[in-house]
């Protein structure tokens, strides 16, 4: 009697074996592009109900009554800022769980406060506080001791503030996920004697520092 040639039914089974997993894989790759589409779908319809608008950061009012620098490198400081934080938006809340405020003088910082946390609701503003005082050994070169006179005899001292944030939006009942945007103010302060300067500060508008 003769063998079975079984090579025949080794070719079939590999071709069904082939087939299935080409229809595996096209039915994942399917299922995948249709959970794609709708989550785009409803990240956009999403989009069209909840119309976020940017968070709008101004310092409204600045008074600094000290700004003196020593020879041994040592920066003497009293600055009061106000930031007015606009939530322009009609459906979204935002929970501020941290404000860190920098204060920095020619790219280099002399002073950081923490904030009180709060929570900030639709279309509504909010003025925060930060006051920097005290001294900060602060290392300048020449020239930028040389700008440090020469703004200390304007009266005027271009100092920035930097703000580093934690926050979570709310839509509705729902808290979600933590961003954390880096804000930078870039201001002209008059520096105050006995109760005047020599010139008025002028409200500066915030930008995000990416």
């Amino acid at each position: 009697m003769g063998r079975k040639d079984s090579s025949g039914c080794c070719c079939c089974c590999e071709w069904l074996c082939g087939c299935l997993f080409s229809c595996i894989l096209s039915c994942i790759f399917q299922i995948l592009c249709t959970i794609l589409v709708i989550a785009a779908l409803a990240a956009f319809i999403f989009w069209l109900i909840l119309r976020p608008n940017e968070v709008k950061f101004h310092v409204t009012d600045a008074s600094l009554t000290q700004f003196n620098f020593t020879t041994n490198n040592t920066l003497h400081y009293n600055l009061a800022l106000n930031v007015s934080i606009r939530n322009p938006n009609k459906r979204i809340g935002f929970y501020y769980d941290t404000i860190e405020a920098n204060a920095n003088y020619q790219g280099k910082r002399f002073d950081t406060e923490t904030l009180t946390p709060f929570y900030q609701g639709h279309k509504n503003t909010t003025v925060v506080n930060a006051v920097f005082q005290g001294q900060q050994l602060v290392l300048l070169g020449t020239d930028e001791v040389s700008q440090f006179d020469s703004e200390k005899t304007d009266g005027v001292f271009g100092i920035s503030l930097k703000l580093n944030l934690r926050i979570r939006p709310k839509l509705g009942w729902i808290k979600v996920w933590t961003l954390k945007p880096k804000v930078k103010c870039d201001l002209n302060v008059p520096l105050k004697s006995n109760g005047t300067s020599l010139t008025a500060f002028e409200a500066t508008k915030c930008s995000y520092d990416l």
